[in-house]
């Protein structure tokens, strides 16, 4: 994506046409467009092609880039787990560990970077009906493994709105549900983490469509990310209208929520009930 949003910026600076620059590479203009969003690999000649396409010479902005291109071809930690992810979700597990803020509205049941291993094994028992005991482990291991990246010393601050369906559905027993409250008051006090609960009490909200993240980056040529996941497929929105709105229903529903502290004492209510 990144290498995407600067070869753009190169071609728009230029006034070419994404026409033009795959007719260089001896590619689609349509192929310009998903190269430009970080949707499919680069060969590292069609980078070349187009860097003096646009007019770059300069040696060390060329092997910046041309780094880039290297590094976007390497493979996640996370592709050793694709035989039990479905095909749409190793591009959101590399987005969230670029991220530098994930946003989350989540009432399904807890998110994933928040689960414990107990709760995360009965969620993905669900998930996974029929699949053997080894594919359940393997993909619990994939969902400790990226809660790596939350307590990590450059974790990404993470800002999440629990309706509080999520915390009353039952996943696992009694012992599994009192282990993720207590699991969620105590990762709520960490300086990164901020928890909100919308109570039922409050009625209607702004997150009448369903769970959404919203994924932010620390390089400033990258735009904001919504994934809406489906049954059979996941939604990537990046144009600029598309995340305005999800941003605008999360602020609402951060506002219409009780705050951090009160969250937490919504949380300790809930385990003393359970």
């Amino acid at each position: 994506m990144l290498l995407g949003s600067q070869l753009r910026r190169l071609r728009e600076a230029r006034g070419i046409t994404r026409e033009k620059a795959g007719y260089s590479i001896r590619a689609s203009e349509s192929k310009i467009s998903r190269m430009e969003l970080g949707r499919v690999s680069f060969k590292t000649r069609d980078v070349e092609d187009l860097l003096t396409l646009y007019g770059i010479t300069d040696d060390a902005e060329r092997e910046s880039l041309l780094s880039l291109a290297r590094e976007a071809n390497v493979a996640g930690w996370w592709h050793s787990y694709t035989d039990v992810l479905p095909s749409w979700f190793p591009t959101y597990v590399g987005l969230e560990g670029a991220a530098s803020l994930i946003r989350v509205y989540e009432v399904q049941f807890v998110h994933g970077l928040l689960q414990t291993e107990e709760y995360a094994r009965a969620v993905v028992r669900r998930g996974m009906r029929g699949a053997s005991s080894a594919d359940v482990e393997r993909r619990v291991a994939l969902r400790l493994e990226r809660q790596k990246h939350l307590l990590a010393d450059n974790a990404p601050e993470f800002h999440i709105v629990l309706d509080e369906a999520a915390l009353r559905r039952p996943y696992g027993d009694r012992a599994v549900m009192r282990g993720q409250l207590q699991h969620l008051i105590d990762i709520s006090a960490r300086p990164n983490v901020r928890l909100q609960v919308m109570p039922f009490s409050f009625g209607g909200h702004s997150g009448e469509s369903g769970a959404f993240t919203i994924l932010s980056f620390p390089e400033s040529d990258l735009s904001d990310v919504v994934y809406l996941e489906q049954l059979t497929s996941a939604l990537y929105l990046d144009k600029r209208e598309d995340v305005a709105q999800y941003e605008q229903a999360l602020k609402e529903l951060q506002q219409d929520s009780p705050g951090p502290d009160e969250s937490r004492d919504l949380l300790r209510g809930l385990l003393q009930l359970s």
